[in-house]
């Protein structure tokens, strides 16, 4: 097959050519190359017309079953009060009167001044049976009266380690719960979901990646439950795009956790090399820690005290076994693949690296802070210095209201602007590399490509009354493909596989709105 029209290779050397030649999955040639072995093959031509091809995209960071449930619960995303919620809640609970429980994301914790749900709102939806929705921050959970009294969360109940209850001035719980610790007092009880239920839910979530154009997916978020939703879906044929797993582990288990890890990689890694380019993969190579929570939730680790609080944040690891975990896994060949937000958070991040590099012999590591959202100016220099690449949301790098509602008040003007420093990044020789964190935010690239470009709402690209945020920190549209593509593949360990429209490579490929590449920041 011959393409025509604007290509953009991905290749800092070439990035533009006119023409590419496509053969047994393969690049055969470019340009002019590619046209004269047109010239003599009968083979068909597509014309890209007002179309861009570039490389297929890479997810850097992302919870693909979670984006599959989502659309087996309530419709509550992108509903903008709360009695929309609660009447999409009453809808589906009155659709479905078998569910023992009601269970959806991902709700905007916005809408409400400090972030704070409460049981009551809910129960005049439901008052039978409980309910557990989780924020879009996925830090976060609201919980009706009957979800708080089946898990025995009362004025008695004390905040986990590394987690909080919203209380109110008695001390009674009001319904919000924040970080894993706290959500897993009412989780731990949900009736387990059926395999059959979520190897459809994730053939779902990797069927829209592939629509969108996605051909390799790195999911952040996987226990033994999930990794066996993986690997049914996977001996079903029902993963349509490559996926890379991060095994989370805690403080309290990382060292129990590390055998079935090891034998998991091991397991997924045979099949794997049996692959060619063209057959999809799974592996299970990469540990993922979480420093902090976030910001909207005020459970971020910061260096100095919130505005609104006497308080840092969360800190879930001590610095001794932070340092502990990461060095261990990384002895074992695993990648380290880290949730920090805070400028606190990052720091130790940065030092638990910095620390396994000098304790372990040197290897092609490619260490990932993920979000990386508000980063202190004397840390930010030791991104490059560590080989630590950053994995940015540019569907966040706009001043949306979870920005002007929740964090704005907890950080105060000064930091708020201070996150998602891309340019500065770039500029220090960091390496970028975009994720969704879906369902956090939408799983389409195309949708976000622009924001970071332009510092404004995916809707309001093209508006000339928008306001940047924090104009400064912008990036070009060039740097803001190659960090959803080339540099997702680098992230991943598959240059072979996906990154670059080079002669040779595989042909994995989509195409873009002209339009794109008239966006200036």
């Amino acid at each position: 097959m011959l393409i025509q029209g604007d290509i953009w290779t991905g290749n800092p050397e070439n990035p533009w050519s006119n023409a590419i030649f496509v053969e047994n999955g393969k690049i055969r040639a470019l340009g002019e190359e590619a046209l004269a072995l047109a010239a003599n093959s009968p083979i068909p031509t597509l014309p890209l017309g007002d179309e861009v091809l570039v490389p297929a995209f890479g997810e850097g960071h992302a919870h693909p079953l979670y984006g599959g449930r989502e659309f087996q619960g309530p419709q509550i995303t992108g509903l903008k009060s709360v009695s929309a919620i609660v009447a999409e809640v009453k809808r589906f609970a009155q659709a479905h009167p078998d569910d023992e429980w009601i269970v959806g994301s991902s709700y905007e914790a916005a809408i409400i001044e400090g972030g704070n749900f409460l049981a009551s709102w809910l129960d005049e939806a439901v008052s039978d049976r409980p309910v557990f929705l989780r924020a879009m921050d996925f830090h976060t959970v609201w919980v009706n009266t009957k979800a708080l009294q089946l898990a025995g969360i009362t004025n008695q109940t004390p905040n986990p380690q590394g987690g909080s209850i919203a209380r109110d001035i008695l001390g009674n719980p009001e319904g919000t719960l924040r970080e894993p610790s706290a959500i897993a007092l009412v989780e731990k009880i949900i009736p387990l979901r059926t395999i059959e239920d979520d190897v459809a839910a994730l053939e779902f979530a990797l069927n829209r990646y592939r629509d969108h154009g996605v051909t390799y997916v790195q999911d952040a978020w996987v226990d033994q439950e999930i990794l066996a939703v993986y690997e049914k879906a996977y001996a079903q044929g029902k993963c349509a795009v490559d996926v890379n797993l991060a095994f989370l582990v805690s403080p309290t288990d990382w060292q129990e956790i590390a055998p079935w890890a090891i034998s998991a990689r091991e397991r997924l890694e045979k099949i794997a090399v049996t692959k060619t380019s063209h057959e999809k993969i799974l592996t299970a190579r990469t540990i993922k820690f979480l420093c902090d929570g976030a910001l909207s939730a005020g459970t971020a680790l910061l260096i100095d005290n919130y505005e609104d609080s006497e308080n840092r944040g969360i800190k879930i690891w001590s610095n001794e076994n932070l340092q502990a975990a990461v060095t261990y896994f990384d002895s074992l060949g695993f990648q380290v693949h880290i949730h920090a937000i805070g400028d606190g958070a990052i720091r130790q991040a940065l030092d638990a690296i910095e620390n396994m590099q000098k304790t372990n012999p040197p290897r092609d590591r490619r260490s990932v802070i993920a979000h990386a959202q508000l980063i202190n100016e004397n840390d930010l220099p030791r991104f490059a210095e560590l080989g630590v690449i950053a994995n940015i949301q540019p569907l966040w790098c706009y001043l949306d209201p979870m920005n002007k509602e929740l964090i704005l008040p907890r950080i105060g003007e000064q930091r708020n602007n201070s996150q998602y420093q891309l340019n500065s990044l770039l500029s220090a020789g960091v390496r970028i590399s975009f994720g969704s964190d879906w369902p956090v935010t939408s799983e389409d690239p195309r949708l976000a490509l622009g924001v970071p470009v332009t510092r404004v709402s995916p809707h309001e690209i093209g508006n000339s009354q928008a306001q940047p945020w924090s104009k400064e920190e912008a990036i070009t549209i060039d740097q803001s493909l190659t960090a959803y593509t080339k540099n997702v593949a680098y992230q991943l360990f598959a240059e072979d596989r996906f990154g670059t429209l080079s002669v040779g490579a595989p042909a994995k490929f989509t195409s873009i709105p002209r339009s794109f590449f008239a966006l200036k920041n």
